[in-house]
């Protein structure tokens, strides 16, 4: 049986486009989201326009999905990592 540590995702990279990479909490990270979310609710991906909020839609980026790309040449994506202490 899998170690439950393994699926324990507290931090992330950050890779965003003509920035640094940058590591963030969970928190961070969907502070960043609904950041982002916000500027765009009007051209959101169909799988999260079910939500009515940009906590539950930042939520939903964070469970199922890596990368969210709304304009043309620009991306965010997200990975979690483990960091050795």
């Amino acid at each position: 049986m899998p170690d439950a540590l393994m699926y324990d995702e507290d931090t992330f990279v950050v890779l965003e486009t003509h920035q640094p990479e940058q590591f963030m909490t969970v928190a961070e990270l969907l502070e960043k989201l609904k950041s982002v979310l916000s500027e765009s609710q009007d051209n959101l991906p169909q799988d999260l326009q079910r939500f009515t909020t940009l906590e539950e839609q930042a939520q939903h980026l964070v469970n199922t999905s890596c990368d969210l790309n709304l304009n043309p040449g620009q991306y965010l994506q997200w990975y979690a990592v483990r960091l050795e202490k």
